[in-house]
């Protein structure tokens, strides 16, 4: 039962955390590592124990899967190549560059383990970056940073389970470790491909068949992150990298047909997952810290001295992965925009100027990801050996996260003053086209409709009306998004006034509902039933309560 009471205790601060974070100006990651430490004060001593293999296991797979889900692909392609180079040549810069001053500044730590902390430095949090900025950053860095953190998540993650495997068996070839990353991570794409492509076919099979209860559907995709994750574990390929492709793949297998009630459903529990798995890592963190200063200082004499010069390393170790995110963006950067004024294809996107070079910089912050890693790292090197440092590294890692959320409070709002937030023209044009092609395409099927059997004269007239009043919404959205500036004010002024009486008249309805529900003249679950299509209703306005 303690274990029970734990789980809800935290998932209560998770809901807890997010309330305060409202009130005062400070991103949510950093008021739940707050909540997590003060919990763990000795007076309150809440403790968790946390077993490494089964915390990788519970939220890596579910948060891989979603940022491959959410990450917007047509985004991710158009700007592959700075975020390939940010993904995958910045780990592998911050691997060696890092892992040797680390092995340099604290001997101690085996030049393979500081390799195995490096890389797992490096994957990114675009989550907190995103709360950090508020949605101020220009929408390519933003799309960089997702594109990152994404990529970086996984080529990060199997960087360290390599240098982690040359830790502990004490033999590595780069020759031999280049092709097997190359296998592992192809072998790790295809499963998670594979896996949700089979899961598509499975849902439309089952759809086929009328088997479309949304509940179900979703909970098979609440398993698939998990199931691509060990499928892969055990044919030896990338169980990241499988979880991130499955999520990708199932991003498109969702659109298919008959499941509007599914999408719906699933987004809402992936959404609830999401902010629950990310609150209860920044949570455990929190939990952890007297633990961590309290082995990282146990085999000293004194404490204070100890941890102060602990806290200058990691401040030294932040600070070069700082430099060395700037040195790798700021390079190139300018490369390619030299490479592409060279191949005659104009400027980049985004003109790197030392703001952006700065933003992308303390952009890069350290998360979830970087801590559910670093506390996998396993107890004993072999039958009776500890793992050299281990207290160290977690204590580093959890260093650098709290730094790299501190600077970039301090440093992002700084950088961001003076800069409005452009409208995204382009996308809002988007939308304006998408709603007008499809509003002519449905006016379209229902002037060509015809009837499946022939109806008598009082059907024809009933159709000709319900047709009528349908194609009458299908025009007013055309007029809606009519390039005339004087249409569209006179259309949104009559849908502004249309959404009020709707509204009205909905919450109208809703109190009816309440008054038959109260005088015992409907059921619990018509109350049910009714109310939660006007709540769908109420909330398509855009004005639910």
């Amino acid at each position: 039962m303690q274990s029970a009471y734990t789980v809800l205790i935290l998932l209560m601060l998770v809901g807890v955390s997010r309330l305060i974070g409202r009130l005062i100006p400070l991103p949510l990651p950093l008021v739940q590592i707050g909540a997590g430490a003060l919990l763990a004060w000795p007076s309150l001593g809440l403790h968790v124990a946390l077993d490494p293999e089964l915390f990788l296991f519970l939220f890596l797979p579910p948060l891989l899967f979603s940022d491959g889900w959410r990450m917007p692909k047509r985004e991710l392609w158009r700007l592959r190549g700075p975020i390939l180079t940010l993904a995958v040549g910045l780990v592998l810069f911050t691997v060696v560059g890092a892992g040797y001053f680390i092995h340099w500044l604290l001997p101690s730590i085996p030049l393979p383990v500081a390799f195995a902390l490096a890389a797992v430095l490096s994957p990114t949090d675009a989550v907190a970056v995103s709360a950090i900025a508020r949605d101020r950053l220009p929408a390519p860095l933003m799309h960089m940073l997702q594109g990152e953190a994404l990529m970086n998540d996984a080529s990060g993650l199997v960087t360290f389970k390599f240098a982690l495997a040359a830790a502990i068996t004490g033999v590595f070839s780069l020759a031999g470790a280049s092709l097997a990353f190359v296998l592992v991570a192809v072998g790790g794409l295809l499963v998670g491909v594979a896996l949700s492509w089979l899961m598509g076919r499975l849902r439309a099979w089952m759809i086929a068949r009328g088997w479309d209860d949304p509940a179900t559907h979703v909970v098979f995709m609440l398993l698939l992150p998990f199931a691509a994750y060990v499928l892969a574990e055990r044919l030896g390929a990338s169980g990241i990298l499988s979880a991130v492709a499955a999520g990708m793949m199932q991003s498109w297998l969702d659109l298919l047909p008959r499941q509007t009630g599914t999408r719906l459903l699933n987004r809402s529990v992936w959404a609830l997952l999401e902010f629950a798995f990310n609150g209860l890592i920044f949570l455990l963190l929190g939990l952890q810290l007297p633990d961590i200063i309290k082995a990282v200082t146990s085999h000293e004499t004194t404490l204070w001295p100890t941890l102060f010069y602990r806290c200058l390393d990691v401040v030294a170790i932040f600070l070069v992965l700082l430099v060395l995110r700037f040195v790798w963006v700021q390079s190139i950067w300018r490369v390619s925009g030299l490479v592409r004024r060279w191949r005659g294809k104009g400027e980049l996107t985004l003109v790197p100027t030392a703001r952006s070079c700065w933003l992308l910089t303390f952009g890069g912050v350290r998360g979830a990801v970087t801590l559910a890693g670093v506390l996998s790292v396993p107890l004993l090197l072999s039958a009776g050996v500890e793992f050299p440092e281990r207290d160290l590294l977690i204590f580093i890692a959890a260093g650098v996260i709290l730094l790299s959320l501190i600077a970039a409070c301090i440093a992002l709002p700084m950088l961001l003053r003076g800069i409005e937030k452009s409208p995204d023209d382009k996308r809002r044009n988007e939308v304006r086209e998408a709603w007008r092609k499809t509003a002519e395409a449905a006016i379209h099927a229902l002037e060509v409709e015809e009837p499946s059997v022939a109806p008598d004269a009082a059907q024809a007239a009933l159709a000709t009306e319900v047709k009528a009043r349908l194609m009458s919404e299908y025009r007013h959205q055309l007029e809606v998004f009519n390039d005339s500036a004087e249409a569209q004010a006179l259309a949104f002024e009559m849908d502004l006034l249309e959404r009020r009486l709707r509204l009205k008249a909905y919450r109208a309805q809703r109190l009816e509902l309440y008054r038959l529900s109260r005088h015992h003249q409907i059921g619990d679950d018509v109350l049910r039933e009714v109310l939660g299509e006007l709540d769908l209703a109420e909330a398509n306005l855009g004005l639910g309560k």
